[in-house]
């Protein structure tokens, strides 16, 4: 297993179910995978587990597995929402921030509503992302929870209200990367590399040869462009990091 020698900055993690054949029944089995950009802005996996289920001690084990091949300078751990995982971060990455996939919560707001009214309430969320800070975005938030209470859409207010910060986390970082940061879509085109690879294999014996072959997939993925091209200028994030560090200087 190599050692993760230098920093990465923002972290994509996901849990991916493959089905496993287990005493004749056929169970879903997790494998949850870390992608990092590292200080140079090129994209690495970092690394794949069988996880029990997508559960805290699975996601905590997995952190710390990272941890201790030297996984450090976290500032960013792009996910979907998954209260197991953002509890072992806490514990494990204290520092690190955490950004909720801007489209995994508009599908979760598009749970809750019928399904006609799914393209005026996807273009609302839509203009609370396109703001241009945070505090804008909030406001905009509010008005759109606001215009759905308006329109009988209680729970699609309630799932804005209660949720919206987690997905604004981007907005602290460069603008030049909001685009790639405020996603899993990074960390979805693997996966979806990896589904079309395991369909024709499907149930597998256990959750070993899942992971055999997840990472077989890894590699090949790692082996080609994906790996070679330079995802994100991070000269602005060092740079920005420099500013708000002048600024407490001079505030404090």
């Amino acid at each position: 297993i190599r050692p993760l020698a230098e920093e990465y900055p923002y972290i994509y993690v996901d849990g991916v179910f493959l089905k496993r054949s287990w005493g004749g029944e056929v169970k879903n089995v997790s494998i949850l995978i870390a992608i990092g950009v590292n200080k140079d802005g090129y994209r690495e996996i970092l690394g794949a587990v069988e996880g029990m289920k997508e559960d805290k001690e699975s996601w905590k084990n997995f952190f710390i597995f990272l941890k201790k091949r030297g996984l450090s300078g976290v500032r960013l751990v792009i996910g979907d929402k998954c209260l197991g995982m953002l509890e072992s971060l806490e514990e494990v990455y204290p520092n690190a921030k955490y950004q909720r996939c801007t489209v995994h919560f508009s599908r979760n707001v598009f749970s809750v509503i019928p399904h006609g009214k799914i393209p005026i309430v996807n273009r609302m969320l839509k203009a609370i992302h396109a703001q241009e800070n945070k505090n804008t975005a909030r406001v905009k938030a509010q008005a759109v929870a606001q215009q759905l209470r308006e329109m009988k859409l209680t729970a699609a207010a309630k799932k804005i209200e209660t949720g919206i910060d987690e997905t604004l986390t981007y907005m602290d970082y460069p603008a030049q990367h909001w685009n790639k940061i405020k996603t899993t879509n990074l960390i979805e085109r693997v996966n979806r590399e990896i589904k079309r690879r395991t369909r024709a294999i499907g149930a597998f014996p256990d959750g070993q040869s899942a992971l055999m072959l997840v990472c077989a997939r890894l590699r090949y993925v790692a082996g080609t462009d994906w790996g070679a091209k330079r995802y994100l200028n991070m000269q602005h994030l060092f740079e920005l990091e420099k500013e708000e560090i002048n600024e407490q200087k001079s505030t404090g």
